[in-house]
């Protein structure tokens, strides 16, 4: 995570309501959404029924700084829109966490109750973060778990409110720890259920080969344009020890597998490779 940048104020706000979260928890929404408007010198609001008005509002915010209120998957659809049209760079995102899949908005250091993150945008302060890109252009703010693991809803487990901001390590650890929790997958290729045999390079080096069978892999953005891979083997009598490794460029390949990618499920592929692109995008975080 880059250093902090000056803090944000009141100022002119596009906010886009995901049509999830309105379903899912509309009180939220209308407290969010009042207390933007309040502090605000100019609030502009949409109200977007799918993926493509979703897109068609942020592609017209003009000069106006997009708020998204929505889960972690309106987060990533956001992310992933601006990147495609490579204004990243220019465009810090604001957030406010409505809906029942929070995790990686917590992981972030996102507040996940209404007031706070509607506070949090009005007076918090924009931080980049590195950014995982994959060999097709798609996007990963948070982890990669190879099998897919499910999603919990609601925030990330075990958060104190005061927890220093380190979320490539609240997320690597959390997902270690699902993967030490489960047992050993020898899936068939194309199950969905996960690999057996991976080969994992990290910048080029073989960290594991398909020799060697796995019950999971995890590639996290670090820090400082690394990212943090963790390879669970499968263990024979004793218990393996995680093989860890930090990288620019990670590459997984090996029989058809299936992998999460922040809240959403990809594959089955052959390869993929995930790059991390230092301080890419920037987020509004309380100060």
């Amino acid at each position: 995570m880059a250093e902090v940048a000056t803090s944000a104020t009141p100022d002119q706000l596009l906010v886009v309501i995901d049509p999830v979260a309105r379903r899912t928890d509309g009180e939220s929404v209308r407290i969010a959404k009042d207390v933007l408007s309040a502090g605000a010198a100019s609030t502009k609001v949409c109200l977007p029924e799918g993926p493509e008005e979703f897109a068609r509002a942020l592609r017209r915010r003009g000069s106006r700084r997009p708020v998204v209120i929505g889960d972690d998957r309106a987060l990533v659809r956001a992310v992933a829109l601006l990147h495609r049209h490579r204004e990243l760079a220019e465009c810090a995102l604001s957030v406010v966490p409505v809906g029942r899949v929070l995790g990686l908005a917590g992981s972030l250091g996102l507040p996940t109750g209404a007031v706070a993150a509607a506070r949090a945008v009005l007076d918090g302060a924009e931080r980049r973060l590195d950014l995982l890109v994959d060999d097709s252009d798609g996007v990963v703010l948070g982890a990669v778990g190879i099998p897919p693991v499910p999603v919990r809803d609601g925030g990330p487990p075990g958060e104190g409110a005061g927890a220093p901001i380190r979320p490539w390590l609240r997320t690597c650890q959390s997902l270690v720890r699902t993967l030490a929790a489960s047992r050993p997958v020898r899936a068939t290729a194309g199950t969905g259920a996960g690999p057996a045999r991976l080969r994992v390079e990290v910048d080029g080096v073989t960290l594991v080969d398909l020799g060697q069978p796995v019950e999971g892999v995890s590639v996290t953005p670090g820090a400082d344009g690394l990212a943090e891979v963790v390879v669970r083997p499968v263990s024979v009598g004793a218990e393996a020890s995680s093989l860890t490794a930090t990288g620019r460029t990670v590459t997984v390949s090996g029989a058809h597998f299936r992998y999460r990618a922040d809240a959403e499920v990809s594959g089955p592929v052959r390869t993929r490779t995930w790059s991390v692109r230092e301080g890419a995008w920037g987020l509004t975080l309380p100060g």
